[in-house]
């Protein structure tokens, strides 16, 4: 039989770990500072926040949105931020007309501008959905983030900030992204709504 009071201590060994080689990654740090004030600067600027994932990563991407939409830690104005893994009319269209590939850069045409910033989550960075959204953005003069895992996979280059998640587990990534994905937002916050 599991034990699993031992497989709890050993994940959450697992995500301090990665917690800490995060915090001593001061390029990681500097990216992620600069991510919190480009989030800011397109808020300021009449932007909205487009978030993409597939599976976990879809789920993180509808809880993002629901924190910047609705609020995080303190009372104040909704701010504009869409899931695009949300509406399965879309979904099921593109799919069916233009491949899955296509379900976030089809929509990215249709809304992003270059006001806007997209942001992937990705453990992989194989995800072709995300690679071609990233080309999207490229294409619409949009900034694009990307929170990933492990190497980068191929994501590197195709987005103008990528902050890598230490771990080899999928769900120690995945507790990175929404720690990562909860300050921003809390930090957008302290910083729009003083």
């Amino acid at each position: 039989m599991i034990d699993s009071i031992e497989l709890l201590k050993d994940n959450f060994k697992k995500i301090a770990e990665a917690q800490s080689a995060f915090l001593e990654n001061s390029n990681s740090i500097e990216i992620f500072r600069t991510i919190v004030d480009e989030v800011v600067a397109c808020y300021r600027n009449g932007g909205r926040l487009y978030i993409a994932g597939n599976g976990g990563s879809a789920a993180d991407a509808q809880h993002l949105a629901a924190e910047f939409v609705s609020k995080l830690a303190r009372d104040r104005n909704p701010l504009p931020a869409e899931a695009l893994t949300t509406d399965s009319s879309i979904l099921t269209a593109i799919g069916n007309d233009y491949g899955f590939e296509n379900i976030f850069s089809r929509q990215l045409a249709a809304k992003i501008n270059k006001e806007d910033i997209f942001l992937g989550i990705t453990t992989s960075g194989k995800s072709l959905n995300i690679i071609k959204a990233l080309e999207q953005c490229a294409k619409s003069n949009a900034k694009s983030i990307v929170f990933g895992g492990r190497d980068g996979g191929n994501v590197i280059n195709k987005c103008n900030y990528l902050i890598i998640a230490p771990g080899s587990k999928t769900s120690t990534i995945q507790e990175m992204h929404i720690s990562l994905a909860h300050t921003l937002c809390e930090c957008v916050e302290l910083e729009l709504f003083k």
